[in-house]
């Protein structure tokens, strides 16, 4: 049995750091720093099925092999660019899970106004994520390309 001991980021600021403590079990002949470094890579592996499961896998169409792979793979797809969009918000949301990626950046309280060449998206004035969602839209823009 392995124990790695983490600071606990929920209570910084205190005058003894509080410490979590993550025991595990390795049954491999790899020294502990190594079985440590595997242990962590399945921990990651694990957190994206189950943001996953608890997504897009939840209501995936189990009738038909072919829908349940397209499924899969727009799900694959989607939980990516979620991901690339959480990184680009900022650093909070670069790490935390798919629901407050969903919650935080694509349930936007906006509606689209104006002309249907170019309509824009009005936002509401006061809204509590507005900064992390113009965060995340100012870096895309600012990657593109403005030559035409």
């Amino acid at each position: 049995m392995i124990v790695r001991r983490v600071k606990d980021a929920n209570q910084a600021g205190g005058f003894f750091p509080v410490l979590r403590y993550h025991p595990f079990f390795a049954d491999s002949t790899e020294p502990r720093v190594n079985a440590d470094i595997a242990h962590r890579r399945r921990a990651v592996a694990e957190t994206v099925f189950a943001e996953l499961i608890d997504g897009p896998l939840a209501r995936i169409p189990s009738g038909r092999i072919g829908a349940n792979c397209a499924w899969v793979l727009c799900a694959a797809i989607a939980h990516n660019l979620l991901r690339a969009a959480g990184v680009l918000a900022g650093a909070r949301h670069g790490t935390a899970r798919g629901a407050i990626r969903r919650r935080h950046l694509v349930d936007i309280p906006a509606r689209r106004a104006g002309p249907q060449r170019r309509p824009p998206l009005r936002l509401r004035s006061h809204w509590r994520r507005e900064p992390v969602w113009l965060a995340l839209w100012h870096n895309i823009i600012s990657h593109t390309s403005t030559s035409d």
